[in-house]
């Protein structure tokens, strides 16, 4: 989305982009070769630093109150003793219930990039009867410090609260936009160059139940002004199998999660992914689908990504604590550095998901223009042009799409763009989901390594 436009409101597709879409979809895919990692990019990109804390020794070093490190395949932090009990007024039903809470809190951690922006992401379990927020202090390169700023409330389903991220957090210096921290005025020198993390879990008072935070993490990033990007190089043909859904076939359904299908770019492309590794939803899950609707499963997604402040189901964090509620499966936010990266993750059989705003000229064959919109890339040709299932295509056979190298890596990477208006507006500088195995592969760990992520 483009923050200079909608600074609370990461936009995907309108129906005013709807208008121009081009029904037809890019050749069969052609044989591809695979390409080893250590071709790729070997180390993150210096303007982005991402951590994340999802070792048993990860939660024991953190700060408890009422919290317990938990042991085993995938280690986490839960409920041991609650602190106590406090009411929480939900605000978008007005209901106010009381919930036992206890926190976690990370260590002081420094930032190796001082950064103008951080975004959080989160992976758990939220039995019903329970969740979670996550909140962000960051310390500023002039020894102050933000308020304590939250990043998310969130519950995997929606019966209990109505997960939102929270408008108006600001100290004059820093501002919450949805899912981002951001300093108000990068040109001013001022940056973040330290942050901690904290978690609240709630419960129902009486219950033994309790969430379970598996993943925590935040990604600082220093991406700098730029209208054009470097091009790099191609180094990777292949192409990997994902499932292809469209967006547009959702139009009209449940428009109570943003206007229907046709501002579901996000959930559709978490759902391709989280299918292509193998996760499935139940005919009980299901149920509450109308069942004359093709892909039920891309309005599941789209419900339970719904930002209910934000209005749409194109909140960051949210889709990729979705992804980690299928079994053996985690997800997070981050930035790649070029396309390099992506081929280092494709490679390696790792589809991206990639966060891109542009004019319907910029980006040959999509047939459409945006101010932000999703999609999934899941390869690359020969000659080194992007595979990605738009979800933006008439129908599922024409989701897959092949675009220009040059004109995706700008379109995907650059932070300043002219409008339609000819306004100067923010691009989204890299952003990406990555999905992927809780027990990845040593190929797997590699190139998520080589990208900068914890595994």
């Amino acid at each position: 989305m483009s923050r200079a436009e909608q600074p609370s409101r990461r936009a995907v597709l309108t129906a005013a982009v709807a208008a121009t879409v081009a029904g037809s979809s890019a050749p069969a895919a052609t044989a591809a070769a695979t390409a080893d990692v250590g071709d790729a990019e070997s180390a993150p990109a210096p303007s982005v630093d991402h951590r994340a804390w999802i070792t048993y020794a990860d939660w024991r070093a953190g700060t408890a109150k009422g919290t317990r490190a938990v042991a085993g395949v995938r280690p986490g932090v839960a409920i041991a003793a609650p602190l106590g009990t406090v009411d929480y007024t939900d605000p978008h039903t007005n209901t106010t219930a009381a919930w036992e809470y206890a926190t976690w809190t990370s260590p002081l951690q420094a930032l190796a990039v001082p950064s103008t922006e951080m975004i959080a992401s989160w992976n758990a379990s939220t039995p019903a009867g329970t969740w979670l927020q996550v909140e962000l202090t960051g310390t500023y390169s002039d020894g102050t410090a933000t308020p304590w700023y939250v990043m998310g409330r969130w519950a995997s389903g929606d019966q209990d609260i109505k997960r939102t991220s929270v408008d108006g957090q600001t100290d004059g210096r820093s501002t919450v936009w949805t899912d981002t921290l951001a300093i108000d005025d990068a040109s001013t020198g001022l940056r973040l160059d330290s942050y901690r993390l904290r978690l609240t879990l709630y419960r129902r008072p009486g219950t033994r139940l309790t969430p379970t935070v598996w993943r925590l993490g935040a990604m600082g990033s220093d991406v700098p002004d730029r209208f054009t990007v470097p091009a790099s190089v191609p180094g990777l043909a292949r192409e990997l199998t994902v499932p292809r859904y469209s967006q547009e076939i959702h139009q009209g359904q449940y428009p109570e999660y943003d206007n229907g299908g046709e501002a579901w770019c996000s959930p559709t492309s978490s759902q391709m992914i989280i299918e292509y590794w193998g996760g499935r939803l139940t005919a009980g899950q299901l149920a509450w689908v109308d069942p004359s609707y093709a892909d039920p499963q891309v309005c599941h997604a789209a419900r339970h990504t719904y930002d209910h402040q934000y209005a749409g189901c194109g909140n960051w964090p949210f889709n990729a604590a979705y992804a980690a509620t299928f079994e053996d499966l985690q997800g997070v936010v981050t930035r790649l550095g070029s396309l390099t990266g992506l081929e280092t993750l494709i490679a390696a059989g790792i589809p991206a998901m990639t966060s891109q705003s542009f004019l319907k000229e910029e980006l040959t064959g999509a047939g459409y223009g945006t101010s932000g919109h999703l999609m999934a890339v899941i390869g690359f040709t020969a000659e080194g042009d992007v595979i990605a299932n738009d979800p933006f295509s008439a129908d599922d056979g024409a989701v897959r799409r092949v675009y220009p190298r040059r004109e995706f890596e700008n379109i995907w990477l650059r932070t300043k763009r002219y409008n339609a208006s000819g306004k100067v507006v923010s691009g989204t500088g890299g952003v990406c989901y990555l999905y992927f195995p809780v027990r990845p592969t040593a190929r797997q760990c590699a190139a998520l390594t080589a990208v900068g992520v914890r595994v």
